[in-house]
């Protein structure tokens, strides 16, 4: 019996965890569950090196999540790949950064290839230097936000070091500190290790991973781990390789176990709804505000509190799929193509699977994977029409139409609310959207009342909330000054002071400070 109430009101954490590291492999162009199998092969490592019990579950959770940062720089290297943020992560995963022949070569890969030999030895000598700083502030970014997402879920400190030192190397050639040797955070020397063995393991088999790791000893990679590798890697890799990876990773969680009350499957919820919304200078705070109305709706709708519940937080974890479609297309300014749709029309698809995962999120999935169908049958990804729809899915899409209006897409201006809600009741007259759902959804949105100003955290003012919103949208220092009428120095100085405030270095942390606030509302 006791039991069973754990199982009721306790959730493991690690049955979270594993199922949302999908979404890190999405994003980073890796098969599914490759975070899974990392941290299986990371923790095998530091059970047979003798680590001891609270060292192993800090290699654990620093490897299962090695990558939750990954959408804070996606925009940025989306320009650098030429729209393919995904593909171009997936291919310097492989390479040695500190090894100026690799990097030059990923450089000569897709610098200038058409371009006649001189005209592309100029692309290549000012392309590089760029690439290294874009590389720099890549590391600054995804670390920050991966940090702040391992604090926002609960886990401690060695695994918050381990995720801010990500792209550090054991020779010190990382960024964006240069921290080596022992100094680097022992989880992560384990994440390193695995992670590299894993995907070359793939790749090419076990001997290719023991050829890859072995030669990158002492440079990017730990020694003695390295040396452990090649004792314990070959059986380990094999035992985890027929496996039910997310039984597996789940079973293999060192004790004691992580469990959190249901309450706070929120607050997981929330985090992981920052992070995709990160991924978009556009997005931000858009799954946060889409969860707030269709909760309200909900509400006004006369549905039970346990159906209030799961729709919010199915809300939360809805656009989950959006990470695994490149940023080109997202944020394409004209009209996408037959393939481009295609690609968007799989992102409910992913979120559903990922939720579907977790026996804590499978009453989710179906759900949050139904929030772009329509009544009459056009929306996607399954096409379902009517009753098939239940009221819980239509409320989600009212929701998300309104709430996506009114924010500034690349095809078109964000609307003001008076056209969004006439938008959507059109949609409603047409037959897509429910004018019950659509009816309920437009009552609460016009009843929401401001954030008094007494409540900006941390002591933020009006006017740096006001910069911190457009910073966190995208806007450089010059556009922020051209939207608040000040100089583009003045710009960058509230900017410093809003940064010293929060306590981050990067824009990318400075977005997900004002989505976990409810500053860009």
């Amino acid at each position: 019996m006791a039991n069973a109430v754990q199982a009721r009101e306790q959730l493991r954490l690690a049955d979270l965890l594993a199922a949302l590291s999908v979404v890190t492999d999405l994003g980073h162009g890796q098969p599914p569950e490759n975070a899974m199998r990392s941290c299986l092969l990371a923790t095998g490592l530091a059970d047979r090196m003798g680590l001891g019990a609270e060292d192993v579950t800090n290699v654990y959770y620093a490897t299962l999540l090695r990558y939750i940062g990954c959408t804070a720089y996606a925009h940025e290297e989306a320009a650098i790949f030429d729209g393919d943020e995904i593909s171009g992560r997936a291919a310097i995963t492989k390479i040695d950064t500190g090894n100026p022949q690799e990097l030059l070569s990923f450089g000569l890969r897709g610098v200038g290839r058409n371009a006649p030999p001189l005209r592309r030895a100029r692309l290549m000598a000012t392309t590089l230097p760029r690439l290294k700083g874009a590389l720099r502030e890549l590391a600054s970014s995804n670390c920050e936000v991966g940090a702040g997402m391992a604090k926002r879920l609960g886990l401690n400190t060695a695994v918050q070091q381990a995720l801010l030192q990500l792209y550090e190397r054991w020779d010190g050639k990382g960024e964006p500190h240069k921290v080596a040797g022992d100094a680097l955070a022992l989880p992560l020397r384990f994440s390193q290790v695995a992670s590299q063995a894993v995907i070359f393991a793939q790749e090419g088999g076990v001997a290719m991973a023991i050829s890859v790791v072995r030669r990158r000893a002492g440079t990017a990679l730990d020694p003695a781990i390295v040396a452990a590798f090649q004792r314990y890697g070959p059986a380990l890799l094999s035992q985890s390789a027929g496996a039910d990876s997310w039984k597996a990773v789940v079973a293999a969680e060192p004790e004691p176990k992580y469990w959190i009350p249901l309450s706070q499957l929120d607050d997981v919820a929330r985090a992981f709804a920052d992070m995709v919304d990160l991924k978009l200078p556009f997005t931000r705070g858009h799954s946060t505000a889409v969860a707030t109305l269709a909760e309200a709706a909900a509400r006004s709708a006369g549905l039970p509190e346990e159906g209030i519940a799961d729709l919010r937080r199915a809300a939360l974890f809805h656009d989950l799929g959006r990470v695994g479609i490149r940023n080109g297309i997202w944020e394409k300014p004209g009209s996408l193509t037959d393939s481009d749709w295609e690609q968007v029309r799989l992102h409910p698809y992913h979120t559903e699977r990922i939720l579907s995962r977790s026996p804590a999120l499978t009453p989710l999935a179906r759900l949050a994977g139904m929030h772009h169908e329509r009544q009459d049958g056009s929306g996607y990804y399954r096409q379902l029409s009517g009753s098939a729809v239940p009221i819980a899915a239509r409320l989600l899409a009212a929701a998300d139409v309104y709430q996506a209006l009114t924010q500034e897409r690349p095809h078109r201006p964000a609307r003001t609310p008076t056209e969004a809600a006439e938008h959507i009741r059109a949609e409603a007259e047409q037959g897509r959207l429910d004018s019950e759902a659509v009816r309920h959804v437009l009552g609460v949105a016009g009843h929401r009342q401001p954030r008094p100003l007494a409540q900006w955290p941390l002591g933020l003012s009006d006017r740096e909330v006001e910069v911190l919103r457009l910073i966190a949208q995208g806007d450089s220092y010059k556009g922020v000054a051209h939207r608040l009428y000040i100089s583009p120095r003045t710009a960058a100085h509230h900017v410093q002071h809003i940064y010293n405030k929060i306590g981050v270095s990067t824009r990318a942390a400075a977005a997900m400070f004002a989505m976990e606030h409810n500053l860009l509302q």
